[in-house]
């Protein structure tokens, strides 16, 4: 089974609940902070960026698209100086989101959730969590430059930022539901295999997130949303392997 869209959106969206239960919220402290730090970058880099960028990939010849057009080219630049924050704020913050992910599973077995945080397994996951983050920086260079060069080829640059925003709702996916996985050793090429069983669940998942992290404020709360919510989804979507 493809999975179904909507399924991946409700996964993401019952993350909300879970990190405001006792004994999760103190393991979303850390990360909100740095997202509210990194988000308030990002506004004040992207105030004074976005308009030159949006004159560089929109051409004088298409200018009589840009009613149409405009829309779809401002989620995609955003999107890139997004995920340009997303990847240092997920670097700094992969321990924590370790930590985070481990006590919502433990929530949504029935175990007891510890009291207070535990600073001894988040210092034991940083070199694991920090070595997976590389390893999805990597992948995402990988296919980000060669999509990127689409923008500037005539004709294929109105393609583009489609081909783009699937990019990045599948890559927001694989970076929140490698918390799960990897606290059970599940490591990051058998991740992606194991995501592309479900691939419309995966980018109802990563569409919703991708949306969130695009409304001031709201976005804020992205990171660990995220982080429970892909939680569940491993749960219940992916624990057991398919037939």
């Amino acid at each position: 089974m493809r999975g179904n869209p909507f399924t991946g959106a409700g996964y993401f969206l019952r993350g909300f609940s879970l990190i405001r239960m006792q004994g999760i919220r103190q393991y979303v402290l850390i990360p909100l902070a740095i997202n509210i730090f990194l988000f308030t970058l990002l506004i004040i880099f992207g105030a004074g960026q976005f308009s030159n960028l949006m004159a560089w990939l929109l051409p004088a010849s298409l200018d009589w698209l840009s009613w149409l057009l405009w829309p779809i080219f401002a989620l995609a630049v955003s999107t890139v100086i997004f995920f340009t924050f997303i990847l240092i704020g997920n670097l700094i913050a992969a321990p924590f989101n370790a930590a985070l992910s481990e006590a919502v599973e433990a929530r949504l077995r029935g175990n007891r959730v510890k009291e207070g945080t535990d600073w001894q397994a988040i210092l034991s996951n940083l070199w694991p969590a920090l070595l997976s983050e590389f390893k999805k920086i990597a992948y995402f260079l990988k296919w980000a430059l060669p999509i990127l060069i689409l923008f500037v080829i005539p004709v294929v640059n109105i393609i583009a930022p489609f081909i783009w925003i699937f990019f990045s709702a599948w890559m927001l996916a694989l970076e929140y539901t490698d918390y799960p996985m990897g606290n059970h050793g599940i490591l990051f090429e058998n991740q992606k295999l194991r995501l592309k069983e479900k691939p419309l669940m995966v980018l109802g998942f990563g569409g919703v997130a991708l949306l969130m992290m695009m409304v001031p404020i709201v976005n804020f709360m992205a990171m660990p949303t995220a982080v429970a919510g892909a939680t569940v989804m491993w749960i219940e979507g992916f624990e057991q392997p398919s037939d």
